[in-house]
């Protein structure tokens, strides 16, 4: 595979704009990935799309309508590998060799075993020319959710937490409103739109009685499906989340020997009530819950709280990033911790995060880490 060095400037430019159009629509079209494709005729961009919300059409499809037949001798730039499977019509890649293309360029090959490779083939059988593996490591961060519902049956996992420097989300009598400023509450709305869902748990439901919607101008219609965990269903009828769920997508997990008077009268309220195996505590079982979110298709899960279940997730290894919104505020021991239930009692045993980016606004930072192989070595001797 080429590194991002070797990659002519033309396939580089075309591909940046590939993945930045796939970007785009995140969190609108699971259970299928985005796909931005970009269409380029002697030099001239003649189509581009995207997945649409829902996924469908895909972006190959949405590029080659607006190409038409200026598509006959080009270059496609996909954001993925075109798709082989077939599903009320032709797959991607037959497109794309009807359409008469010239040249196809893809940054990986697509983890889904119904294509799988089977694309790059069928497009190379017609005698088309596939490079691959331009702005890869872009395009894997990219669809990294997909992937992991792929590969790993579950949603990515992306815990926020927004805590003062001493790592507390709420003083001690509970108050958390607002810890971070005005901008870093922006961009975590921005985070939400590049998620399919956010997961939140009963407690916290009851304290905050939070909207969990987008509330950035003019992209109020992306808000995610919003989740709770909520193993013995004591979310009340009158909260925020049940009254609105006719409105905005509301899933609540639960055990399943949870009350069923209780199901009932949560489905009546418009709420998808899930039920799942419990844990040794009784609770919802963290893997269980993950498992059949990715059998419903998510592929990008943002963790909102609480401080039992971000702790839960962490302790499972079932976290794979952190977005750590941090204000210059220092609350003390007997304010409420951002995490829970770690029972860390050595240094060895405790996880390690690698940094992907910092970024700041006024007094206001975030901290982007990523956790798993990837994490590098952080032990105090190193």
């Amino acid at each position: 595979m080429p590194g991002d060095d070797d990659v002519d400037p033309a396939d580089q430019h075309h591909m940046t704009a590939a993945l930045a159009l796939a970007e785009r629509n995140l969190g609108s079209t699971w259970p299928n990935p985005s796909v931005g494709c970009v269409i380029v005729r002697d030099g001239i961009v003649v189509g581009r799309g995207m997945t649409a919300p829902g996924g469908r059409p895909h972006g190959e499809a949405v590029a080659l309508d607006m190409a038409g037949e200026r598509a006959r001798g080009a270059t496609v730039y996909v954001a993925l590998e075109p798709c082989a499977h077939r599903r009320n019509g032709s797959s991607c890649s037959d497109s794309l060799v009807h359409a008469g293309v010239k040249r196809v360029v893809v940054p990986m090959t697509d983890p889904d075993p119904r294509t799988a490779g089977r694309g790059i083939t069928r497009l190379r059988e017609a005698g088309i020319d596939v490079a691959v593996g331009v702005l890869e490591s872009r395009a894997q961060d990219l669809h990294a959710g997909f992937t992991s519902r792929i590969l790993a049956g579950r949603p990515l996992v992306t815990l926020k937490i927004a805590a003062s420097l001493d790592g507390r989300i709420a003083t001690a009598t509970g108050e958390s409103r607002w810890i971070t400023g005005r901008q870093s509450r922006r961009a975590s709305h921005g985070l939400r739109l590049r998620h399919d869902a956010i997961l939140i748990g009963r407690r916290t439901a009851d304290i905050d009685d939070p909207l969990l919607t987008c509330r950035l101008d003019g992209l109020e219609h992306r808000s995610p499906v919003r989740i709770v965990a909520d193993s013995d269903l004591g979310l009340a009828r009158e909260s925020a989340l049940v009254s609105s769920a006719a409105d905005t997508p509301t899933w609540i997990v639960c055990g399943r020997d949870a009350d069923v008077a209780r199901k009932e009268a949560l489905r009546e309220a418009h709420v998808d009530v899930i039920e799942v195996d419990r844990d040794r505590s009784g609770r919802v079982s963290p893997k269980a819950m993950l498992a059949t979110l990715g059998s419903r298709g998510l592929t990008r899960l943002l963790v909102e709280g609480g401080a039992l279940l971000a702790g839960s997730l962490i302790r499972d290894g079932l976290v794979d990033r952190i977005a750590w919104f941090h204000a210059p505020l220092l609350l003390g021991h007997d304010a409420s911790a951002s995490l829970a239930g770690l029972d860390v009692t050595s240094l060895s045993d405790a996880g390690c995060w690698r940094v992907l980016f910092h970024r700041t606004w006024g007094q206001d930072g975030l901290t982007m880490l990523a956790s798993g192989d990837n994490a590098g070595t952080c032990s105090p001797a190193s």
